[in-house]
Protein backbone atom coordinates (compact mmCIF):
# COMPACT_ATOMS: atom_id res chain seq x y z
CA UNK A 1 0.00 0.00 0.00
CA UNK A 2 1.71 3.29 -0.93
CA UNK A 3 2.56 5.80 2.04
CA UNK A 4 1.47 9.13 1.64
CA UNK A 5 1.71 11.97 4.32
CA UNK A 6 -1.59 13.51 2.16
CA UNK A 7 -4.76 11.94 2.31
CA UNK A 8 -6.62 11.76 -0.90
CA UNK A 9 -9.44 13.29 -2.04
CA UNK A 10 -11.78 10.71 -1.64
CA UNK A 11 -10.33 10.12 2.07
CA UNK A 12 -11.02 13.34 2.81
CA UNK A 13 -14.19 13.08 1.47
CA UNK A 14 -14.86 10.36 3.85
CA UNK A 15 -13.65 12.27 7.08
CA UNK A 16 -15.71 15.02 6.34
CA UNK A 17 -18.99 12.89 5.90
CA UNK A 18 -17.45 11.46 9.30
CA UNK A 19 -17.61 14.81 10.89
CA UNK A 20 -20.80 16.18 9.69
CA UNK A 21 -21.89 13.26 11.01
CA UNK A 22 -20.70 13.61 14.45
CA UNK A 23 -21.06 16.90 14.42
CA UNK A 24 -25.36 16.41 13.70
CA UNK A 25 -25.60 13.36 16.30
CA UNK A 26 -26.69 14.95 19.58
CA UNK A 27 -25.13 14.72 22.31
CA UNK A 28 -27.43 13.02 24.96
CA UNK A 29 -28.18 11.09 28.24
CA UNK A 30 -28.70 7.64 27.96
CA UNK A 31 -32.37 7.83 28.20
CA UNK A 32 -33.58 6.12 25.21
CA UNK A 33 -34.12 2.43 25.12
CA UNK A 34 -31.52 -0.30 25.52
CA UNK A 35 -32.24 -3.98 24.96
CA UNK A 36 -32.58 -4.78 28.30
CA UNK A 37 -35.47 -2.16 29.10
CA UNK A 38 -37.45 -2.60 26.23
CA UNK A 39 -38.42 -6.38 27.14
CA UNK A 40 -41.57 -5.26 27.87
CA UNK A 41 -41.97 -3.70 24.51
CA UNK A 42 -45.19 -4.71 22.72
CA UNK A 43 -43.64 -5.18 19.37
CA UNK A 44 -41.45 -8.29 20.94
CA UNK A 45 -43.61 -9.81 23.14
CA UNK A 46 -42.86 -13.38 23.62
CA UNK A 47 -39.53 -13.12 21.07
CA UNK A 48 -36.86 -10.89 22.94
CA UNK A 49 -35.76 -12.80 25.51
CA UNK A 50 -32.44 -12.08 27.98
CA UNK A 51 -32.74 -15.97 29.33
CA UNK A 52 -29.09 -16.40 30.68
CA UNK A 53 -29.92 -20.17 27.72
CA UNK A 54 -30.42 -18.25 24.87
CA UNK A 55 -28.11 -15.73 25.58
CA UNK A 56 -25.20 -18.30 26.47
CA UNK A 57 -26.16 -20.04 22.94
CA UNK A 58 -25.99 -16.35 21.43
CA UNK A 59 -22.29 -16.02 22.53
CA UNK A 60 -20.62 -18.64 20.89
CA UNK A 61 -20.49 -19.70 17.66
CA UNK A 62 -18.47 -22.52 15.67
CA UNK A 63 -15.15 -21.34 16.31
CA UNK A 64 -15.51 -21.44 20.02
CA UNK A 65 -12.41 -19.05 20.57
CA UNK A 66 -14.48 -16.61 21.79
CA UNK A 67 -17.28 -15.17 23.85
CA UNK A 68 -19.45 -12.49 23.43
CA UNK A 69 -22.36 -12.06 25.30
CA UNK A 70 -25.58 -9.92 24.14
CA UNK A 71 -27.88 -8.01 26.53
CA UNK A 72 -30.76 -10.47 24.54
CA UNK A 73 -31.44 -12.29 21.53
CA UNK A 74 -34.44 -11.54 19.46
CA UNK A 75 -36.55 -14.56 17.95
CA UNK A 76 -38.50 -12.92 15.06
CA UNK A 77 -41.40 -14.29 13.49
CA UNK A 78 -41.39 -12.23 10.61
CA UNK A 79 -39.24 -9.22 8.91
CA UNK A 80 -41.20 -7.03 10.70
CA UNK A 81 -39.87 -7.52 14.12
CA UNK A 82 -36.56 -7.33 12.52
CA UNK A 83 -37.55 -4.23 11.12
CA UNK A 84 -39.00 -2.82 14.42
CA UNK A 85 -36.11 -3.39 16.13
CA UNK A 86 -33.70 -1.75 14.02
CA UNK A 87 -35.77 1.44 13.68
CA UNK A 88 -35.80 1.48 17.76
CA UNK A 89 -32.45 1.44 17.88
CA UNK A 90 -32.07 4.33 15.15
CA UNK A 91 -34.30 6.16 16.46
CA UNK A 92 -33.06 6.00 19.29
CA UNK A 93 -30.92 8.61 21.22
CA UNK A 94 -28.52 6.13 22.04
CA UNK A 95 -28.50 3.66 19.46
CA UNK A 96 -27.62 -0.17 20.78
CA UNK A 97 -26.01 -3.20 18.58
CA UNK A 98 -27.61 -5.52 16.40
CA UNK A 99 -26.40 -8.54 14.57
CA UNK A 100 -27.99 -11.21 12.42
CA UNK A 101 -27.03 -15.10 13.51
CA UNK A 102 -27.80 -17.89 11.01
CA UNK A 103 -26.52 -21.44 11.85
CA UNK A 104 -23.50 -19.84 14.09
CA UNK A 105 -21.19 -21.20 11.52
CA UNK A 106 -18.40 -18.04 11.92
CA UNK A 107 -15.41 -18.47 14.11
CA UNK A 108 -14.42 -15.16 15.59
CA UNK A 109 -17.41 -13.38 17.27
CA UNK A 110 -18.55 -11.87 14.07
CA UNK A 111 -22.49 -12.66 14.31
CA UNK A 112 -22.11 -11.73 17.58
CA UNK A 113 -23.33 -8.42 19.90
CA UNK A 114 -21.75 -7.24 22.78
CA UNK A 115 -24.48 -5.66 25.49
CA UNK A 116 -26.56 -5.36 22.23
CA UNK A 117 -29.05 -7.85 20.54
CA UNK A 118 -28.21 -10.90 18.40
CA UNK A 119 -31.20 -11.50 15.81
CA UNK A 120 -32.07 -15.62 15.83
CA UNK A 121 -32.91 -15.69 11.89
CA UNK A 122 -33.81 -19.60 11.73
CA UNK A 123 -36.41 -18.42 13.90
CA UNK A 124 -38.25 -17.50 11.14
CA UNK A 125 -38.16 -20.51 9.24
CA UNK A 126 -41.48 -22.20 8.24
CA UNK A 127 -41.59 -25.31 6.53
CA UNK A 128 -44.60 -24.11 4.79
CA UNK A 129 -43.32 -20.87 2.84
CA UNK A 130 -39.84 -19.51 2.55
CA UNK A 131 -38.84 -20.79 -0.67
CA UNK A 132 -40.80 -20.60 -4.24
CA UNK A 133 -39.12 -22.32 -6.90
CA UNK A 134 -39.59 -20.52 -10.36
CA UNK A 135 -39.21 -23.57 -13.62
CA UNK A 136 -39.71 -20.99 -16.34
CA UNK A 137 -37.77 -18.25 -15.00
CA UNK A 138 -34.99 -20.87 -13.19
CA UNK A 139 -34.81 -18.75 -9.78
CA UNK A 140 -35.86 -19.51 -6.56
CA UNK A 141 -36.87 -16.98 -4.20
CA UNK A 142 -35.05 -17.90 -0.82
CA UNK A 143 -36.01 -16.55 2.87
CA UNK A 144 -32.38 -16.25 4.01
CA UNK A 145 -32.36 -18.04 7.32
CA UNK A 146 -33.01 -21.39 5.39
CA UNK A 147 -29.82 -23.84 5.38
CA UNK A 148 -28.44 -24.46 1.50
CA UNK A 149 -28.87 -28.16 1.84
CA UNK A 150 -32.71 -27.09 2.75
CA UNK A 151 -32.64 -25.24 -0.51
CA UNK A 152 -31.01 -27.80 -2.32
CA UNK A 153 -34.02 -30.55 -1.10
CA UNK A 154 -36.63 -28.17 -2.11
CA UNK A 155 -35.19 -27.30 -5.70
CA UNK A 156 -34.49 -30.65 -6.41
CA UNK A 157 -37.97 -31.45 -6.29
CA UNK A 158 -38.77 -29.55 -9.39
CA UNK A 159 -35.50 -31.15 -10.75
CA UNK A 160 -33.55 -27.58 -10.46
CA UNK A 161 -30.16 -26.86 -8.15
CA UNK A 162 -28.75 -23.76 -7.49
CA UNK A 163 -24.99 -23.70 -9.33
CA UNK A 164 -22.53 -22.46 -6.67
CA UNK A 165 -21.95 -24.23 -3.51
CA UNK A 166 -20.49 -24.02 -0.47
CA UNK A 167 -18.51 -27.40 0.93
CA UNK A 168 -20.31 -27.58 3.80
CA UNK A 169 -24.44 -26.88 3.32
CA UNK A 170 -25.87 -26.56 6.69
CA UNK A 171 -25.23 -22.52 6.17
CA UNK A 172 -28.16 -20.09 5.98
CA UNK A 173 -28.44 -18.66 2.34
CA UNK A 174 -27.56 -15.18 3.97
CA UNK A 175 -24.75 -16.25 6.16
CA UNK A 176 -23.03 -17.30 3.06
CA UNK A 177 -24.07 -14.33 1.37
CA UNK A 178 -22.78 -11.71 3.29
CA UNK A 179 -18.94 -13.55 2.89
CA UNK A 180 -19.21 -14.93 -0.36
CA UNK A 181 -19.23 -18.63 -0.52
CA UNK A 182 -17.34 -20.17 -2.42
CA UNK A 183 -16.18 -23.79 -3.62
CA UNK A 184 -14.81 -25.72 -6.01
CA UNK A 185 -17.83 -24.75 -8.47
CA UNK A 186 -16.18 -21.50 -8.15
CA UNK A 187 -13.97 -21.88 -10.45
CA UNK A 188 -16.82 -22.54 -13.22
CA UNK A 189 -19.44 -20.47 -11.96
CA UNK A 190 -18.30 -17.97 -9.73
CA UNK A 191 -18.60 -17.35 -5.80
CA UNK A 192 -22.19 -17.80 -4.60
CA UNK A 193 -22.66 -14.03 -4.61
CA UNK A 194 -22.18 -14.00 -8.53
CA UNK A 195 -25.37 -16.55 -8.25
CA UNK A 196 -27.77 -14.29 -7.20
CA UNK A 197 -30.71 -12.34 -8.99
CA UNK A 198 -32.20 -10.00 -6.73
CA UNK A 199 -32.30 -9.25 -2.52
CA UNK A 200 -34.18 -7.58 -0.15
CA UNK A 201 -32.12 -6.14 2.74
CA UNK A 202 -33.41 -4.20 5.82
CA UNK A 203 -30.96 -1.11 6.37
CA UNK A 204 -29.14 0.17 9.47
CA UNK A 205 -31.99 2.66 9.55
CA UNK A 206 -34.49 0.15 9.17
CA UNK A 207 -35.68 0.84 5.74
CA UNK A 208 -36.37 -2.08 3.63
CA UNK A 209 -35.65 -2.35 0.18
CA UNK A 210 -35.34 -4.62 -2.79
CA UNK A 211 -32.86 -4.20 -4.90
CA UNK A 212 -30.82 -5.66 -7.70
CA UNK A 213 -28.49 -4.70 -10.93
CA UNK A 214 -31.11 -3.15 -12.60
CA UNK A 215 -33.02 -1.45 -9.07
CA UNK A 216 -30.97 -0.17 -5.96
CA UNK A 217 -27.84 -1.57 -7.53
CA UNK A 218 -25.41 0.20 -4.59
CA UNK A 219 -27.02 -1.32 -2.00
CA UNK A 220 -27.48 -4.76 -4.17
CA UNK A 221 -23.65 -4.35 -4.40
CA UNK A 222 -22.58 -3.54 -1.05
CA UNK A 223 -24.84 -6.15 0.71
CA UNK A 224 -23.10 -9.25 -1.47
CA UNK A 225 -19.80 -10.10 0.19
CA UNK A 226 -20.73 -7.19 2.88
CA UNK A 227 -20.15 -9.07 6.12
CA UNK A 228 -23.40 -7.89 7.09
CA UNK A 229 -22.26 -3.86 7.29
CA UNK A 230 -25.24 -2.58 5.21
CA UNK A 231 -27.89 -4.23 6.21
CA UNK A 232 -29.79 -7.58 6.91
CA UNK A 233 -30.32 -9.87 4.12
CA UNK A 234 -34.15 -11.32 3.93
CA UNK A 235 -34.39 -12.70 0.98
CA UNK A 236 -32.58 -14.01 -1.89
CA UNK A 237 -33.14 -14.93 -5.57
CA UNK A 238 -30.91 -17.26 -6.86
CA UNK A 239 -30.35 -18.73 -10.05
CA UNK A 240 -30.85 -22.19 -10.86
CA UNK A 241 -30.17 -24.98 -13.41
CA UNK A 242 -31.42 -28.15 -14.43
CA UNK A 243 -30.40 -30.37 -12.33
CA UNK A 244 -27.66 -33.59 -13.03
CA UNK A 245 -28.59 -36.95 -11.68
CA UNK A 246 -24.50 -38.18 -10.46
CA UNK A 247 -21.43 -37.03 -10.56
CA UNK A 248 -18.16 -38.70 -11.42
CA UNK A 249 -15.62 -38.21 -8.77
CA UNK A 250 -11.98 -38.75 -9.46
CA UNK A 251 -8.92 -37.86 -6.91
CA UNK A 252 -5.28 -37.72 -8.15
CA UNK A 253 -2.47 -37.90 -5.90
CA UNK A 254 1.20 -35.69 -6.86
CA UNK A 255 4.00 -35.08 -5.20
CA UNK A 256 5.12 -32.16 -7.44
CA UNK A 257 3.49 -28.73 -6.58
CA UNK A 258 4.44 -26.80 -10.04
CA UNK A 259 2.73 -29.75 -11.66
CA UNK A 260 -0.13 -29.93 -9.34
CA UNK A 261 -0.77 -26.41 -9.94
CA UNK A 262 -0.38 -26.36 -13.60
CA UNK A 263 -2.81 -28.80 -14.33
CA UNK A 264 -5.03 -27.27 -12.00
CA UNK A 265 -4.75 -23.98 -13.74
CA UNK A 266 -5.11 -25.46 -17.11
CA UNK A 267 -8.82 -27.69 -16.15
CA UNK A 268 -10.08 -24.05 -14.65
CA UNK A 269 -9.65 -22.80 -18.09
CA UNK A 270 -10.95 -24.99 -20.11
CA UNK A 271 -14.52 -23.91 -21.36
CA UNK A 272 -17.34 -25.92 -20.54
CA UNK A 273 -14.97 -28.36 -18.77
CA UNK A 274 -15.48 -29.75 -14.63
CA UNK A 275 -18.06 -28.76 -12.44
CA UNK A 276 -16.35 -28.85 -9.75
CA UNK A 277 -12.65 -28.92 -9.04
CA UNK A 278 -10.40 -28.52 -5.22
CA UNK A 279 -7.09 -29.21 -4.35
CA UNK A 280 -5.71 -30.52 -0.88
CA UNK A 281 -2.08 -30.60 0.69
CA UNK A 282 -1.08 -34.40 2.88
CA UNK A 283 1.29 -33.79 5.93
CA UNK A 284 3.47 -36.14 7.46
CA UNK A 285 2.25 -36.02 10.54
CA UNK A 286 -1.29 -35.18 12.38
CA UNK A 287 -3.91 -38.10 12.30
CA UNK A 288 -4.53 -40.42 9.87
CA UNK A 289 -7.83 -39.50 9.46
CA UNK A 290 -7.06 -36.45 7.63
CA UNK A 291 -7.09 -38.22 4.52
CA UNK A 292 -7.95 -42.03 5.13
CA UNK A 293 -11.35 -42.42 4.41
CA UNK A 294 -13.39 -43.95 1.94
CA UNK A 295 -11.80 -41.91 -1.15
CA UNK A 296 -8.79 -44.68 -0.80
CA UNK A 297 -9.34 -47.99 -0.47
CA UNK A 298 -7.42 -49.57 2.90
CA UNK A 299 -5.32 -51.79 0.25
CA UNK A 300 -3.51 -48.69 -1.00
CA UNK A 301 -3.40 -46.81 2.94
CA UNK A 302 0.33 -47.95 3.41
CA UNK A 303 1.74 -46.99 -0.29
CA UNK A 304 0.32 -43.81 0.54
CA UNK A 305 1.77 -43.54 3.33
CA UNK A 306 5.21 -43.76 2.42
CA UNK A 307 4.93 -41.91 0.08
CA UNK A 308 4.28 -39.14 2.17
CA UNK A 309 6.91 -40.37 4.21
CA UNK A 310 9.25 -40.32 1.24
CA UNK A 311 8.32 -36.53 0.44
CA UNK A 312 7.00 -34.79 3.71
CA UNK A 313 3.82 -32.86 1.51
CA UNK A 314 2.27 -34.24 -1.12
CA UNK A 315 -1.37 -32.79 -3.02
CA UNK A 316 -4.35 -34.18 -4.04
CA UNK A 317 -6.11 -32.88 -6.91
CA UNK A 318 -9.92 -33.82 -6.77
CA UNK A 319 -12.53 -33.09 -9.98
CA UNK A 320 -15.60 -34.07 -10.48
CA UNK A 321 -17.94 -34.22 -13.44
CA UNK A 322 -22.34 -34.19 -13.66
CA UNK A 323 -23.92 -36.19 -15.63
CA UNK A 324 -27.11 -37.74 -16.20
CA UNK A 325 -28.54 -40.56 -18.67
CA UNK A 326 -28.29 -38.36 -21.75
CA UNK A 327 -24.66 -38.13 -20.99
CA UNK A 328 -23.59 -41.07 -18.95
CA UNK A 329 -22.44 -42.79 -22.18
CA UNK A 330 -19.47 -40.13 -22.68
CA UNK A 331 -18.66 -39.44 -19.66
CA UNK A 332 -16.28 -42.48 -18.42
CA UNK A 333 -14.71 -41.29 -21.83
CA UNK A 334 -14.07 -37.52 -21.27
CA UNK A 335 -12.74 -38.57 -17.31
CA UNK A 336 -10.44 -40.99 -18.59
CA UNK A 337 -8.77 -38.52 -21.41
CA UNK A 338 -8.83 -35.91 -18.60
CA UNK A 339 -6.37 -38.84 -16.28
CA UNK A 340 -4.83 -39.02 -19.66
CA UNK A 341 -3.70 -35.65 -19.63
CA UNK A 342 -2.89 -34.58 -15.85
CA UNK A 343 0.95 -35.33 -14.77
CA UNK A 344 -0.16 -37.23 -11.57
CA UNK A 345 1.86 -39.72 -9.88
CA UNK A 346 0.72 -42.84 -12.03
CA UNK A 347 -0.94 -45.84 -10.00
CA UNK A 348 -2.46 -43.36 -7.88
CA UNK A 349 -6.17 -42.16 -8.97
CA UNK A 350 -8.72 -42.93 -7.20
CA UNK A 351 -12.52 -43.09 -8.28
CA UNK A 352 -15.99 -42.58 -7.33
CA UNK A 353 -19.23 -42.65 -8.59
CA UNK A 354 -22.24 -40.93 -6.63
CA UNK A 355 -25.54 -39.23 -6.92
CA UNK A 356 -25.53 -35.64 -6.89
CA UNK A 357 -27.37 -34.81 -3.82
CA UNK A 358 -24.69 -37.23 -1.96
CA UNK A 359 -21.43 -35.56 -3.72
CA UNK A 360 -22.91 -31.75 -2.43
CA UNK A 361 -23.89 -33.52 1.08
CA UNK A 362 -20.41 -35.27 1.03
CA UNK A 363 -19.00 -33.10 4.57
CA UNK A 364 -22.10 -33.93 6.27
CA UNK A 365 -20.81 -38.24 6.62
CA UNK A 366 -17.48 -36.59 8.33
CA UNK A 367 -20.01 -34.09 10.88
CA UNK A 368 -21.79 -36.22 12.01
CA UNK A 369 -18.86 -38.73 12.62
CA UNK A 370 -17.40 -36.38 14.62
CA UNK A 371 -20.34 -35.31 16.51
CA UNK A 372 -20.44 -38.90 17.56
CA UNK A 373 -17.38 -38.96 19.24
CA UNK A 374 -17.79 -35.27 20.50
CA UNK A 375 -15.06 -33.63 18.44
CA UNK A 376 -17.32 -30.97 16.91
CA UNK A 377 -17.99 -28.47 19.30
CA UNK A 378 -14.52 -27.94 19.35
CA UNK A 379 -12.13 -24.68 19.03
CA UNK A 380 -11.54 -24.10 15.05
CA UNK A 381 -8.90 -21.33 14.91
CA UNK A 382 -9.30 -21.50 11.01
CA UNK A 383 -7.60 -19.20 8.54
CA UNK A 384 -8.83 -19.04 4.82
CA UNK A 385 -6.83 -16.65 2.51
CA UNK A 386 -6.66 -15.69 -1.56
CA UNK A 387 -2.92 -16.32 -2.68
CA UNK A 388 -2.24 -14.50 -6.11
CA UNK A 389 -1.18 -16.78 -8.98
CA UNK A 390 2.47 -15.66 -9.02
CA UNK A 391 2.88 -15.71 -5.05
CA UNK A 392 1.48 -19.68 -4.82
CA UNK A 393 4.81 -21.71 -4.99
CA UNK A 394 6.63 -19.30 -2.74
CA UNK A 395 3.76 -20.07 -0.19
CA UNK A 396 3.95 -23.67 -0.83
CA UNK A 397 7.86 -23.91 -0.07
CA UNK A 398 7.61 -21.08 2.90
CA UNK A 399 3.95 -22.08 4.70
CA UNK A 400 3.25 -25.56 3.51
CA UNK A 401 6.82 -27.41 3.59
CA UNK A 402 8.32 -24.42 5.97
CA UNK A 403 5.70 -23.19 8.87
CA UNK A 404 3.79 -25.95 8.80
CA UNK A 405 6.15 -29.29 9.11
CA UNK A 406 8.13 -26.91 11.14
CA UNK A 407 5.31 -26.63 13.96
CA UNK A 408 4.11 -30.37 13.20
CA UNK A 409 0.87 -29.56 15.49
CA UNK A 410 -1.67 -28.89 12.21
CA UNK A 411 -5.00 -30.77 11.79
CA UNK A 412 -7.50 -30.85 9.43
CA UNK A 413 -7.87 -30.01 6.12
CA UNK A 414 -5.30 -27.90 4.28
CA UNK A 415 -7.04 -26.56 0.89
CA UNK A 416 -5.27 -24.93 -1.94
CA UNK A 417 -7.27 -24.39 -5.23
CA UNK A 418 -7.41 -21.65 -7.81
CA UNK A 419 -10.15 -19.43 -9.42
CA UNK A 420 -10.79 -16.81 -11.72
CA UNK A 421 -11.20 -13.16 -11.10
CA UNK A 422 -13.35 -12.83 -13.75
CA UNK A 423 -16.36 -14.56 -11.90
CA UNK A 424 -16.27 -12.11 -9.31
CA UNK A 425 -17.85 -8.89 -9.66
CA UNK A 426 -15.47 -5.79 -8.51
CA UNK A 427 -18.82 -4.15 -7.61
CA UNK A 428 -19.16 -5.93 -4.39
CA UNK A 429 -17.65 -5.66 -1.12
CA UNK A 430 -15.95 -9.09 -1.29
CA UNK A 431 -11.76 -8.58 -1.24
CA UNK A 432 -10.10 -10.32 -3.89
CA UNK A 433 -6.50 -10.36 -5.43
CA UNK A 434 -6.16 -7.92 -8.38
CA UNK A 435 -4.41 -10.98 -10.45
CA UNK A 436 -6.57 -13.16 -13.12
CA UNK A 437 -5.53 -16.37 -10.91
CA UNK A 438 -5.73 -16.66 -7.26
CA UNK A 439 -5.86 -19.16 -5.11
CA UNK A 440 -7.88 -20.31 -1.92
CA UNK A 441 -5.72 -21.24 0.57
CA UNK A 442 -8.07 -22.79 3.32
CA UNK A 443 -6.19 -23.92 6.95
CA UNK A 444 -9.33 -25.65 8.22
CA UNK A 445 -8.25 -27.09 11.97
CA UNK A 446 -9.94 -28.41 15.13
CA UNK A 447 -8.28 -28.22 18.18
CA UNK A 448 -8.55 -28.51 21.71
CA UNK A 449 -9.79 -26.05 24.55
CA UNK A 450 -6.67 -25.91 25.90
CA UNK A 451 -4.41 -25.62 22.78
CA UNK A 452 -5.95 -23.19 20.37
CA UNK A 453 -4.06 -20.97 21.17
CA UNK A 454 -0.88 -22.67 19.36
CA UNK A 455 -3.00 -22.98 16.21
CA UNK A 456 -3.55 -19.06 16.02
CA UNK A 457 0.08 -17.84 16.70
CA UNK A 458 0.59 -20.40 13.60
CA UNK A 459 -1.89 -18.25 11.61
CA UNK A 460 -0.47 -15.15 13.36
CA UNK A 461 2.79 -16.54 12.07
CA UNK A 462 1.64 -17.53 8.58
CA UNK A 463 0.08 -13.72 7.70
CA UNK A 464 3.28 -12.22 9.16
CA UNK A 465 5.29 -14.60 6.71
CA UNK A 466 2.84 -13.23 3.98
CA UNK A 467 3.25 -9.49 4.92
CA UNK A 468 6.94 -10.10 5.20
CA UNK A 469 7.23 -11.50 1.56
CA UNK A 470 4.89 -8.77 0.23
CA UNK A 471 2.69 -11.36 -1.31
CA UNK A 472 -0.46 -8.98 -0.96
CA UNK A 473 -2.65 -12.28 0.19
CA UNK A 474 -5.79 -11.66 1.51
CA UNK A 475 -8.02 -12.87 4.46
CA UNK A 476 -11.41 -14.60 3.24
CA UNK A 477 -14.09 -14.83 6.12
CA UNK A 478 -11.63 -12.17 7.51
CA UNK A 479 -10.49 -11.23 11.09
CA UNK A 480 -8.52 -8.28 11.77
CA UNK A 481 -7.64 -6.89 15.23
CA UNK A 482 -7.83 -3.27 14.25
CA UNK A 483 -9.28 -0.85 11.84
CA UNK A 484 -5.94 -0.34 10.45
CA UNK A 485 -5.89 -4.19 9.34
CA UNK A 486 -9.41 -3.59 7.73
CA UNK A 487 -7.70 -0.58 5.65
CA UNK A 488 -5.65 -2.76 4.41
CA UNK A 489 -7.62 -5.69 3.94
CA UNK A 490 -9.97 -3.73 1.37
CA UNK A 491 -7.07 -1.46 -0.34
CA UNK A 492 -8.35 0.31 -2.75
CA UNK A 493 -11.98 -0.34 -1.85
CA UNK A 494 -12.10 0.75 1.62
CA UNK A 495 -13.21 4.21 0.71
CA UNK A 496 -16.12 3.03 -0.95
CA UNK A 497 -17.04 0.59 1.57
CA UNK A 498 -16.89 3.83 4.54
CA UNK A 499 -19.04 5.75 2.29
CA UNK A 500 -21.23 3.01 2.11
CA UNK A 501 -21.90 2.34 5.59
CA UNK A 502 -22.16 6.08 6.24
CA UNK A 503 -24.94 6.06 3.75
CA UNK A 504 -26.64 2.53 5.05
CA UNK A 505 -26.06 2.43 8.72
CA UNK A 506 -24.98 5.77 9.91
CA UNK A 507 -25.19 4.85 13.63
CA UNK A 508 -22.83 2.20 12.91
CA UNK A 509 -25.83 -0.33 14.32
CA UNK A 510 -25.34 -3.32 12.42
CA UNK A 511 -22.57 -6.42 12.66
CA UNK A 512 -20.07 -4.59 15.31
CA UNK A 513 -18.37 -8.58 16.04
CA UNK A 514 -17.08 -7.94 12.80
CA UNK A 515 -14.99 -4.94 14.53
CA UNK A 516 -14.85 -2.88 11.16
CA UNK A 517 -16.13 0.18 13.10
CA UNK A 518 -15.72 1.77 16.42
Amino acid sequence: MASNNFPSQSHLLVIIIFIIVTLLTPITTNTSPQPWNILSNDNFAGKLTSASSSVEAASIDFGHVTKIYPSAVLNPSSVQDIIDLIKLSFDSQSSFPIAARGHGHSFRGQAAAKDGVVVNMRSMVNEDRGIKVSRTGLYADVDTAWLWIEVLNKTLELGLTPVSWTDYLYLTVGGTLSNGGISGQTSRYGPQISNVLELDIITGKGEIATCSNDMNSDLFYAALGGLGQFGIITRARIKLELAPKRAKWLRFLYTDFSEFTRDQERLISEADGLHFLEGSVMLDHGPPDNWRSTYYPPSDHLRIVSMIKRHRVIYCLEVVKYYDEFSQHSVNEEMEELSESLNFVRGFVYEKDVTYIDFLNRVRTGELNLKSKGQWDVPHPWLNLFVPKSQISRFDYGVFKGIILRNNITTGPLLVYPMKRIMWNDQMSTAIPEEDVFYAVGFLRSAEFDNWEAYDKENMEVLMFCEDAKMDVIQYLPYHASQEGWVRHFGPRWNTFVERKYKYDPKMILSPGQNIFR
